[in-house]
């Protein structure tokens, strides 16, 4: 069992991107977190909500070395936050465009606006809120991009609703990819600042549906160091694989 009062441990590996075969290579911030809360060693691990933890795996890959670092903080807050309740992946795919959708390239403003408008129908059918319902940030990001906001309304009215568990399975995560790498690539001079209040956004949003379990703390080793102390330095080599896409 999970609990989000694990703390980092005054000597971890550092954050760097991709996947670690064990932390003597180095750790992203999933992977500490898997560690946090006791579980094997993994960028997958069973305590953090899939969707949560697919957008701590690409902010970790996509903020630069400087920024990574100030993640290390949020890792014990995922800890714990697991549930099947759609609301989390609606809620966390409307947070992830209406960050993006003010500052992505022109190329990215019409997925990010039709996902704007998909999320709030997906809300509106789960909380039995009248058709057409907007969150005054949605409609506040909307008329930042007039353009864009016409074309997805018009490409939204051509097609049928999106069910919710499509939205689970294919809308939400595409619109966290394409959030993530559009706040990435965006002409802004703080893209490190806004992903990580992405994803500090986002843990709040999951902890709203997320009961906390009880707490479980590692003992023991670093998994994969029992002969041997971690690798604790300023900068690690690179990693030899990058993240699964999911």
């Amino acid at each position: 069992m999970y609990g989000r009062s694990a703390h980092v441990p005054d000597l971890v590996p550092t954050l760097t991107r991709g996947k670690h075969r064990n932390p003597r290579k180095g750790a992203c911030f999933m992977e500490l977190a898997s560690y946090l809360a006791g579980e094997r060693w993994s960028d997958h691990p069973r305590c953090t909500h899939p969707l949560l933890g697919y957008l701590a795996r690409l902010v970790n890959d996509t903020t630069s070395d400087a920024g990574r670092g100030h993640l290390v903080e949020l890792v014990p807050a995922v800890i714990g936050l697991t549930s099947d309740n759609p609301h989390v992946d609606v809620q966390i795919m409307l947070r992830s465009a209406t960050a993006a959708l003010p500052v992505a390239a022109a190329e990215r403003q019409r997925m990010l606006a039709v996902a704007v408008l998909a999320a709030e129908r997906a809300r509106n059918e789960l909380d039995g809120r009248p058709a057409g319902t907007l969150d005054p940030r949605s409609r506040q990001v909307l008329a930042e991009v007039p353009d864009a906001a016409r074309w997805a309304r018009d490409f939204a009215g051509s097609l049928g609703p999106a069910t919710v568990r499509s939205i689970q399975r294919h809308g939400a995560p595409n619109t966290v990819r394409h959030a993530v790498i559009g706040i990435a690539h965006a002409c802004v001079s703080d893209p490190d600042a806004r992903l990580r209040d992405l994803l500090r956004g986002a843990i709040g949003d999951c902890a709203q549906w997320a009961a906390p379990s009880p707490q479980r703390t590692p003992a023991g080793p670093w998994p994969g160091t029992e002969r041997s102390a971690p690798r604790l330095v300023e900068s690690c080599p690179a990693p030899t694989s990058d993240h699964d896409p999911g």
